[in-house]
């Protein structure tokens, strides 16, 4: 009787709403604002907000239609579709959320979390403000459970790959040759080599990227890497992990 209610388009129940969107932003972005990411607590909060209200304009207009704008609505003919603001949203958030992905340093990507994230965010708001209550609790357990608790399964899962992708900088980049030689002769294989930098500039040393995979026997990632950064033709060495 009580959630029958709140599905119904009362005071109590835009509120609600509107709390229950709030609070789904609020624990979305508190995990990405302690990371620093491109997107904090008050955009998360917004995003969820803003598409929940979306949707209780949609409720409204179609409530007022039925009600006290009946006599417009036969009048005119028209033609009420309330889906019409959800997809208006998703299409908002879409420019909103290509803003948060940039190209880094190693050509590695960096914002797809923190796009899908605020895509996330703005489906939890339009739930809420649609007053589908079960759907957005359910989905905010899962959004959770997947961009803060999975993290470091999957790092760790792709620690334990034979594939390997690490950055090198050099000395000079004709040392490359004595960097691939180190890693064959450690049982790897070479599947590509991409020249990040060619020259030392103030900004970059020398670098390449290279893509490998490791031997069954030798697939230590940490001994990989030491190896290659034993190297006097070294500066630096780190692996990519997307």
């Amino acid at each position: 009787m009580i959630l029958e209610y709140l599905r119904e388009f009362n005071l109590l129940s835009v509120v609600l709403r509107l709390l229950l969107a709030t609070a789904s932003g609020f624990v979305i972005g508190l995990g990405r604002s302690q990371k620093n990411r491109n997107a904090g607590l008050r955009i998360y909060i917004l995003v969820s907000l803003g598409a929940a209200l979306t949707m209780l304009i949609s409720s409204f207009d179609y409530e007022m239609l039925r009600t006290q704008w009946a006599w417009v609505a036969k009048l005119t003919d028209v033609k009420f579709d309330g889906t019409r603001f959800a997809a208006q949203v998703i299409s908002g958030i879409g420019f909103l959320t290509a803003g948060t992905i940039l190209s880094i340093e190693h050509q590695q990507i960096s914002g797809l979390t923190t796009a899908i994230g605020l895509f996330a965010s703005g489906t939890l708001g339009i739930a809420a403000g649609a007053g589908f209550y079960e759907a957005v609790i359910a989905a905010v357990i899962a959004i959770i459970t997947a961009m803060e608790l999975m993290y470091p399964v999957e790092v760790g899962y792709k620690r334990r790959l034979r594939n390997i992708t690490v950055s090198v900088e050099l000395d000079d980049i004709g040392d490359v040759n004595t960097v691939t030689e180190r890693i064959r002769a450690l049982g790897a294989t070479i599947y590509d080599i991409d020249f990040e930098h060619m020259e030392r500039t103030e900004e970059h040393l020398p670098s390449v990227i290279i893509v490998m995979r490791m031997s069954r026997g030798n697939d230590s990632h940490s001994a990989m890497l030491s190896s290659v950064a034993e190297l006097p033709c070294v500066v630096g060495v780190c692996e990519l992990i997307s």
